[in-house]
């Protein structure tokens, strides 16, 4: 009898509302642990995470039993009840809508999970839009400006 075997690995990323920078230092670590229970939780394996003051990265191998759609709206509406439950932020937190879900091969596994792991670092040298952008133009996605992010380029990051 035979079996399926199936490899998937998504790069999953999404902004707060407005961009606003409400993703404080002080609390990110327990956010990303949370998002890591999700991720588990639904039969993903969580390669890397990684949330800097307005967005977040988030890098599995994917369980094709679950729409990324539903996986990526379970994320939001969980995290963003974790994170007024826990009254992280005195500020009204949401994540902005949509997202962008990039897939990745085998062989740039070690290379995406280090992009994410070093997003501050990144950050000093390029914006989240210009970052974004990028990555829309690398997979060639269609995009239009009206339907992105809304980008705030003054955004600082850091509490």
């Amino acid at each position: 009898m035979g079996d399926t075997y199936v490899q998937a690995y998504f790069h999953l990323v999404f902004a707060v509302k407005n961009r606003k920078a409400l993703i404080q230092k002080s609390w990110k670590d327990k956010l990303e642990k949370y998002i890591t229970g999700i991720i588990q939780n639904n039969g993903h394996k969580l390669i890397a995470i990684g949330s800097m003051p307005d967005h977040i990265h988030i890098f599995i191998g994917y369980n094709l039993n679950q729409k990324i759609p539903v996986l990526v709206e379970e994320i939001k509406t969980s995290s963003d009840h974790f994170i007024k439950e826990n009254r992280f932020t005195s500020f009204k937190f949401n994540w902005q809508k949509g997202y962008g879900a990039f897939t990745h091969s085998h062989s740039q596994i070690d290379t995406i999970a280090k992009y994410i792991m070093n997003q501050e670092k990144h950050h000093h040298k390029k914006t989240f839009s210009e970052e974004y952008i990028e990555m829309l133009k690398k997979f060639q996605i269609a995009y239009k400006n009206e339907y992105l992010f809304d980008f705030f380029n003054d955004i600082k990051g850091g509490e």
